[in-house]
């Protein structure tokens, strides 16, 4: 080997960077345990009355105050340089949310929302149907959502309408990007400068978000923009408190002040008139009784006490009025807290504008922030300012400078403001007015009045200004953060979610580390076993090839998900693969009689096994790649680690253990590439595949035909939320329980009128613990359906809970956490519906470039078609087995992201072992010219039937012990590959080398393939 003194040089100091960026890992880790042995020490269990919730509250404050100390105090030395604390938690290898908890979603900036403030709200009746639309087009389509409101703008306008109308956008705020004096500027100039300000408004979200976690304290937080689309992914590992992370990033921020409404008389009357309007409404007809369907029309007009009593009060059966001196601060009535979504929808109902006086047209309604012991809530009647049809607020939020958190003179939290010059003006007018009107001053934010005051002292000069509501220390703080942050451009909703405990985090870190020990000691004994010292040498190899994947993974700030360490650990097994390829030529070099040296030289030449050996990582690496580009989450994780891996362990084997051999071999010492017991193992095969290949299509169609009968007419494919939509939780209980039990409760809860709900309960891994999965309000979004979700899911199992197990330790994201909720998922339809054509697209793209790079390097399609039929046949199998035994194997087999990228690594897997079979091929015509096609094929099968049992049962040994010791979460993903591996062992002998086989041409490889075809 030339310029080995370069590899040595290279090989050493990419080790010592290695070293170095995980020092920081080990490092942080160190001072987490030092703190949490600290905390521990502090906070005994006999504290804070053994409440654990609080005890863990109160060791998490000790943690944070002894880890704040050592990060001023106590810079790390590393001899050259230092380091505080938190520049070396930015370094340290970064664990995503399976291995540490935390929470992970995709919002979606409503997009509908920002057009429609562009065109300043306009009643516009072909922009609103547009709108629509466009809502019905994003379900199917693959384009951004202001592509299809455009396209179905140009469907419906009428003759003559632009987008550039004064009634759409040719508003005083576009005129300028316009950069016309009229509203005839054509529609592609409109279409971009919306683009521009689509997109510039989503970064601004963005940045707004960025703001508000920053200030929440999240270390290590992740947040991207997904593409051009409104979407924007937001991880935050180590987050525990899920249902306060929720709420502020889904917060709007749209502070308001609006006066209260005080004419008693009117309101009270014009309720009663909404009441009495809104009973006209069929919905809200009285019910009739069987008898009177069977009288004649003009005795349906005579009202029978039986239709008296079925009378519904639309308004007034979910309002309570209050009246005369009960009534105070804007407060007309009470409604239960469950009640609120309906009573806004009622009042807001077109048809009472029928009824509505003129003194009430700038009035709206609003509920309170506080909720009574009885779960009432206030109702306010809030007074605007007219602004064509609509009521706007006196002062809008825009004006708030500063925010903070403080205490008021009772002691209790609230948020203080400082408002900029024009704000202070503003004010101060409102609370004068507000003062001589003996009013009160309604500060509103996201459409929820947190508190109402008076103005006692006359108008306020000075912009400073507070908002109280019996606030926790936690919510004040999380207001005074978004206010400080800004608000948002527009609504933002949570279209998938994955909430994991950092209890289940350290289980998943125990049970990885342990499939990770555990496979690489099967590994590291079967080379030695097989391959003698030579093996040693490519243990030291796989060794050192493991530290540069870890190494440059904390480099790139990549994160370690658990699908990644299953990554890392199928890299060993599939790492071996060169080596084995490299010692098997050796073996054959050394058995035609060459030189060990000259052995050597050939097996780590062009001509030996490097082309097999870069073809097969090739075409596993581009499958990986197409993975990592469609990928997301843990998925992208285990991409990663796969190509990184890829890429060290032909570095290590190609180099590594070639300086290991040589320094050897040069010793004048002997190397037999072989044991006593494998010395003469799967030599002199002489298997004859291709007489076999008509049985093996008869056994692989009857396979495939039983599995599409499953997939089509039988149990079908379990699809996870990930494809269907829908929420899972997965809980634990502190006893066994009964699935079929637990789902009888649950039913009674998982009610949605006449709309069907399903819900499947399975036991997910031991027996007190189950994967509860539901479609129920799959279409309805925001933290108050999540919580009215869980809430009813709380409600469902509390007879089967410890009977202390409170709805807020039910939920939370608690240290040491054992029971309740410890890891959540929710996929809207629409991201599901996305994410299965991303899987289409992403299988079906590793194919074509398969084919295309099989064709490049064979240059016949005929070894391409082989190649890509085979994984096909290997895809079928593996779809049909996962059909037949969903309901019937102990663990969880869906079809989600996960069994995507299963397929996808068996895919480059079968090609892997495929290739090298035609790799040889190649060899064996260029050599023996005068063979008969049938005796290449068939000699070449045999010469790397060594190498291809040898690496599928390395490959195989690993991928059992992630699936035996590697955690319930992921036992599906190791299913199907090893499912995969297996069949695409039996592919690449019996259907892509005979596929090959039996449609090559006359003439196509060389005159004794040409007497062969004759004959």
């Amino acid at each position: 080997m030339q310029n080995k003194g370069l590899v040595k040089i290279f090989a050493l100091l990419f080790g010592l960077v290695s070293i170095y960026q995980l020092s920081f890992t080990f490092i942080t880790n160190k001072i987490e345990n030092d703190a949490k042995t600290y905390a521990v020490s502090q906070v005994p269990e006999s504290a804070e009355g053994g409440d654990i919730e609080k005890i863990a509250d109160a060791r998490s404050l000790v943690e944070k105050t002894y880890l704040d100390s050592i990060d001023r105090n106590e810079p790390i030395n590393f001899g050259f340089t230092e380091f505080t604390y938190s520049e070396a938690k930015e370094k340290e290898l970064n664990k995503g949310l399976d291995l540490k908890g935390g929470i992970n979603v995709i919002l979606q900036i409503s997009v509908r929302d920002i057009l429609s403030g562009l065109a300043n709200n306009t009643e516009n009746e072909t922009f609103k149907k547009a709108l629509d639309r466009a809502d019905e087009l994003q379900k199917d389509a693959q384009e951004d959502y202001v592509e299809s409101f455009f396209r179905a703008f140009d469907e419906l306008k009428p003759a003559g309408l632009k987008l550039a109308d004064p009634s759409i956008f040719y508003t005083a705020s576009l005129q300028d990007e316009l950069k016309n004096e009229t509203f005839n500027t054509p529609d592609d100039v409109v279409q971009n400068v919306i683009r521009r300000k689509v997109d510039q408004s989503v970064v601004s979200a963005k940045e707004v978000l960025n703001k508000r976690i920053d200030q929440f304290g999240v270390t290590q937080p992740n947040i991207q923009r997904l593409g051009t689309s409104g979407r924007i992914l937001i991880e935050l590992p180590g987050a525990k408190d899920v249902i306060r992370i929720e709420k502020l990033l889904q917060t709007t921020a749209e502070l308001e002040f609006w006066k209260t409404n005080n004419n008693n008389t009117a309101l009270l009357q014009y309720l009663l008139a909404a009441n009495e309007k809104l009973k006209t409404l069929p919905k809200f007809a009285p019910k009739k009784t069987a008898e009177s369907e069977d009288q004649d029309v003009d005795a349906l007009t005579t009202s029978t006490e039986e239709d008296s009593l079925n009378v519904v009060n639309p308004l007034f059966d979910k309002i309570v009025p209050i009246q005369g001196a009960g009534r105070t601060g804007g407060v007309i009535a009470t409604a239960k807290e469950d009640d609120r979504k309906e009573v806004l929808e009622l009042l807001a109902n077109p048809v009472l504008k029928q009824v509505l006086p003129a003194e009430l047209r700038t009035v709206r309604f609003a509920f309170g922030k506080n909720v009574s012991p009885q779960g009432r809530i206030d109702l306010y009647a809030l007074k605007g300012k007219r602004k064509g049809k609509d009521a706007t607020p006196q002062m809008k939020g825009d004006v708030v400078d500063a925010a903070a958190q403080s205490f008021a003179n009772d002691g209790k939290p609230n948020v203080t403001m400082q408002m900029n010059g024009i704000g202070a003006k503003q004010w101060e007018k409102l609370t004068g007015e507000v003062h001589e009107e003996n009013g009160n001053i309604a500060v509103v934010l996201d459409n929820i009045v947190y508190s109402a005051p008076s103005v006692t002292t006359g108008a306020i000069s000075g912009g400073n200004t507070e908002i109280s509501g019996q606030f926790s220390i936690d919510e004040a703080q999380d207001l005074a953060n978004v206010l400080r942050a800004g608000k948002l451009p527009a609504q933002a909703e949570i279209l998938q979610s994955e909430i994991v405990g950092p209890s289940l985090g350290q289980e998943a870190i125990d049970s990885g580390l342990m499939s990770f020990l555990i496979a690489l000691a099967l590994v590291l004994v079967w080379m030695v076993f097989y391959y003698g010292r030579a093996g040693l040498f490519a243990d030291v190899a796989l060794a050192f090839n493991i530290l540069l994947i870890f190494g440059v993974l904390a480099n790139l700030g990549a994160v370690l998900t658990l699908p990644g360490i299953a990554g890392i650990v199928l890299t060993i097994g599939m790492s071996v693969d060169a080596n084995v390829l490299l010692f098997e030529r050796v073996r054959e070099e050394l058995a035609k009689g060459r030189t060990l040296q000259e052995s050597i030289s050939h097996a780590f030449s062009w001509k030996g096994a490097m082309s097999s050996i870069f073809d097969a990582n090739i075409t596993t690496g581009l499958t990986a790649l197409i993975l990592f580009l469609f990928g997301t989450g843990p998925i992208k994780g285990f991409a990663t680690t796969l190509l990184i891996g890829i890429a060290t362990s032909l570095f290590t084997a190609i180099f590594i253990t070639r300086l290991l051999i040589d320094w050897y071999v040069a010793k004048g010492k002997i190397l037999a590439f072989s044991t006593g017991a494998t010395k003469n193992l799967f030599r002199s095969m002489k298997v004859d595949f291709l007489k076999k290949r008509k049985i093996a299509y008869i056994i692989s169609g009857i396979i495939i035909a039983i599995g599409l009968w499953s997939i089509t007419l039988g149990s079908g494919l379990n699809q996870g939320v990930d494809f269907v939509g829908g929420r899972s939780y997965q809980v634990r209980f502190d006893k066994t329980v009964s699935p079929q039990d637990v789902k009888k409760s649950l039913q009674n809860e998982f009610v949605d009128g006449e709309n069907a709900v399903s819900l499947e309960v399975k036991t997910f891994g031991e027996d007190n613990q189950l994967k509860i999965t539901t479609n129920y309000k799959v279409n309805e979004t925001g933290t108050e359906v999540d919580d009215d979700i869980k809430k009813k899911l709380h409600e469902g199992l509390s007879s089967y809970l410890p009977a202390d197990m409170e709805y807020s330790k039910f939920v939370d994201g608690a240290e040491g956490k054992k029971v309740g909720i410890m890891k959540s998922i929710k996929v809207g339809p629409t991201i599901a519906d996305d994410i299965k054509k991303a899987s289409f697209w992403a299988v079906l793209g590793s194919l074509v470039v398969v084919f295309l790079y099989i064709l490049l390097r064979f240059r016949r399609w005929q070894f391409s078609l082989g190649a890509v039929a085979a994984v096909f046949h290997d895809v079928l199998i593996v779809l049909g087995i996962f059909s037949l035994a969903w309901k019937y194997l102990p663990f969880t087999m869906e079809i989600n992201q996960a069994f995507i990228a299963a397929i996808l690594t068996v895919i480059g897997y079968s090609l892997n072992d495929t290739v090298v079979v035609f790799d040889r091929i190649r060899e064996f015509m260029n050599e023996n010219a005068n063979w008969k096609f049938s005796k290449v094929v068939n000699s070449a099968l045999n010469s790397t039937l060594s190498r291809t049992l040898n690496t599928s049962l390395t490959t195989l040994v690993v991928l059992l012990a992630i699936f035996i010791f590697g955690g319930e979460s992921i036992r599906g993903f190791m299913f199907a590959l090893i499912i995969g591996v297996i069949v695409g062992t039996y592919s690449s002998m019996f259907i892509a080398t005979p596929i090959m086989y039996d449609t090559i041409k006359k003439g196509d490889v060389n005159k004794g393939l040409e007497e062969e075809v004759k004959a």
